[in-house]
């Protein structure tokens, strides 16, 4: 009887070794899920903060174009706008204006210890010019497109938009916001 007692007790003792090992491995899961849950998460974070900065520095160009409009098809042969971080001393208008939208797509708005953070992940512009300013006659405003465009953290559909296309990698990384803005002509006849 004695020996009955103690085979049953070592039995409970080993499914309770058993109850404690799944609890863990089931634990264990819970937290790898909830740590692919917190990644992506930061990473859908990542992507509106780029999105926000894209929609900050694309209003200030349009902002900045809008005041110098008597010149804004001198904008549309800069060609692609940002990468690189220059001087913008010594210029003046348009080419300033390209200067400073560079300087802010490349991040030199927010450095740390030296490093561009300020702006996305290789953003980029461009000022596309959809239709002319007509002074004669029945006048009519130029229209332009201004984009920023980015890379993304995941792939998506790519935009329709041409503005740096194929600049990273694949182009479904590739984030394009645009503007269009309409510049009155100065003077019909």
């Amino acid at each position: 009887m004695l020996n009955q007692k103690l085979l049953k007790l070592q039995m409970q003792t080993g499914m309770s070794l058993i109850e404690v090992m799944v609890t863990i491995v089931i634990v264990a899961l819970g937290l790898l899920g909830l740590a692919g849950l917190q990644m992506k998460t930061r990473t859908i974070e990542l992507e509106s903060y780029q999105r926000t900065q894209a929609m900050v520095i694309l209003n200030g160009m349009a902002s900045q174009f809008q005041m110098n409009r008597q010149n804004a098809a001198t904008y549309t042969s800069a060609g692609l706008i940002g990468g690189t971080v220059e001087s913008c001393v010594g210029k003046a208008g348009a080419a300033y204006d390209l200067c400073e939208w560079g300087n802010a797509l490349s991040g030199a708005a927010e450095t740390s210890s030296g490093d561009n953070l300020g702006a996305m992940i290789g953003a980029k512009a461009c000022v596309v010019q959809i239709s002319a300013p007509v002074i004669t006659g029945a006048c009519a405003p130029g229209i332009y497109e201004l984009t920023v465009t980015w890379q993304g953290m995941f792939k998506t559909i790519a935009p329709n938009n041409t503005c740096a296309a194929n600049s990273y990698g694949d182009d479904a990384l590739r984030r394009a916001i645009s503007l269009r803005v309409a510049t009155g002509a100065t003077e019909c006849i």
